[in-house]
């Protein structure tokens, strides 16, 4: 089974997001038993809330399920045992790659997945407000990123 773990900061917006966003992907394209994804935040100030409710809205709208989601922290044991870590910002990166203890090869960050976007973070839409922008590019994103785990790792 290929993991992927998506980090944020308080794991209420983007990364849930991502999550909600690839695991609908998974199962479109019917990859559920191959392919497992998680959310976590660098902070610890929503651990155990459910997604933000503009995440939730904009997650409705699409019809994508954000069921049994809530915020939980990433620990040095995540970047050992997920195959992809994805941080959304330069920040929750450099966060992840402290946490790892020079073990980060398996952490990326979103926006290189789209190399063609002028946003080389992921914005914060709980600081925005701009949830569409975010999730345009956590769906565009989420493609290329399934592509790359078929190829590398299916």
């Amino acid at each position: 089974m290929v993991s992927v773990l998506f980090v944020c900061l308080g794991n209420i917006c983007r990364s849930p997001m991502a999550e909600a966003v690839l695991r609908h992907k998974i199962v479109q394209r019917g990859l559920q038993d191959q392919v497992s994804v998680d959310s976590a935040g660098t902070g610890d100030w929503h651990i155990g809330s459910v997604p933000h409710e503009g995440t939730r809205k904009l997650l409705d709208s699409w019809r994508i399920s954000y069921e049994g989601m809530v915020a939980r922290k990433v620990v040095s044991q995540d970047l050992a045992n997920f195959d992809y870590v994805i941080g959304m910002d330069d920040s929750n990166v450099s966060n992840m790659r402290k946490l790892s203890g020079g073990n980060d090869a398996a952490i990326l960050k979103f926006m290189d997945l789209l190399p063609n976007e002028k946003l080389r973070e992921v914005p914060d839409p709980y600081f925005t407000g701009n949830f569409e922008e975010v999730y345009r590019l956590i769906d565009a994103g989420c493609d290329i990123l399934l592509d790359k785990i078929i190829e590398e790792k299916l």
